[in-house]
């Protein structure tokens, strides 16, 4: 993956005390070193089995790329991450899964006062456009702020988060649907059984490897696409060839648990975000279109792209 020269800085932690969480809410913040009206990136981590990819440290390819094409990059610790080392007797651990999407909306409700506390960044930061990039636990993170339904397996009530301050809500590698679950993940994960698409309203991009299969959640292949095809328009599919469920090392420079380490796709998979991203912010800007040119019916591409209105 080539890295760009722009200078970028990074910040942390940066802590903010959070009514009703279990420890305070942790985050690392990173932006270009120069540049203003940056817009804002907020980063949400997996799960996962490592110590510190799954928390505010982690995710360093991607974090570095979209700080050095001028965004500025929020990274939250969830109560998930083994960082924390929170008790698993404790109500929706190991999971967290509805304190996950509250950490983003406290961020956003808290932007002026993170912004204040990271030396040189105050009046530097467009706050009207916001997206949030979320991998696989983070992906239904995401799912659930672009309005995505869960029915809490401890309440029986329907929870529904939508947030509509985040304009570009991207998912990557996000649990399937309910029905393509298998039994180990119901059993240890049942709420991802409790998953609703169809209320998933806000446009939003999914990011499905066609090898991101693992039999202890799904043996359909591209379960982790049902995203695109269970919820409303307007939504977007980058299918990403060959990639499985680290998309060639999006959690950090050379993590031995990514299965398919490819620097190359790491750098496909952000620059396709990005024009994402820029075209949802921008109607005017082509970035998105152009992307599905290079992409769909050529040969050699690395993905393809499917839309739906």
């Amino acid at each position: 993956m080539n890295q760009s020269k722009t200078p970028i800085m990074s910040f942390s932690p940066v802590v903010l005390e959070v009514p009703g969480r279990h420890v305070a809410l942790e985050m690392k913040v990173s932006a270009p070193a120069s540049g203003n009206n940056l817009p804002v990136i907020l980063l949400s981590h997996g799960h996962g089995g490592s110590n510190f990819l799954s928390s505010y440290r982690g995710y360093g390819p991607v974090v570095d790329f979209f700080a050095a094409n001028g965004f500025v990059v929020i990274q939250p610790t969830h109560q998930n991450s083994k960082a924390l080392a929170l008790p698993a007797s404790l109500p929706e651990a190991p999971l967290f899964w509805s304190s996950r999407p509250a950490d983003m909306t406290f961020i956003l409700d808290h932007l002026d006062e993170i912004i204040a506390t990271v030396p040189g960044l105050t009046g530097r930061v467009d706050k009207e456009n916001i997206a949030a990039i979320g991998h696989s636990l983070g992906g239904h993170t995401v799912a659930m702020l672009a309005g995505m339904e869960v029915t809490d397996p401890a309440t029986g009530k329907i929870v529904n988060v939508t947030e509509p301050r985040i304009k570009a809500p991207v998912m990557i590698g996000l649990p399937g649907g309910p029905e393509g679950l298998n039994g180990a993940a119901r059993h240890h994960y049942p709420v991802m059984a409790a998953s609703d698409f169809s209320s998933m309203i806000l446009p939003a991009l999914i990011v499905n490897g066609d090898k991101d299969k693992n039999l202890m959640f799904s043996d359909l292949d591209n379960w982790r696409a049902d995203a695109f095809y269970q919820s409303p328009g307007p939504k977007d599919l980058l299918t990403v060839f060959g990639a499985e469920h680290i998309f060639g090392g999006i959690s950090g420079y050379d993590a031995l648990e990514t299965s398919d380490e490819d620097p190359e796709r790491v750098a496909f998979v952000c620059e396709t975000i990005l024009a994402y991203i820029r075209s949802t912010f921008d109607p005017s800007d082509s970035s998105w279109e152009e992307a599905k040119k290079s992409l769909n019916s050529v040969a050699g591409a690395l993905g393809s792209i499917e839309s739906k209105s």
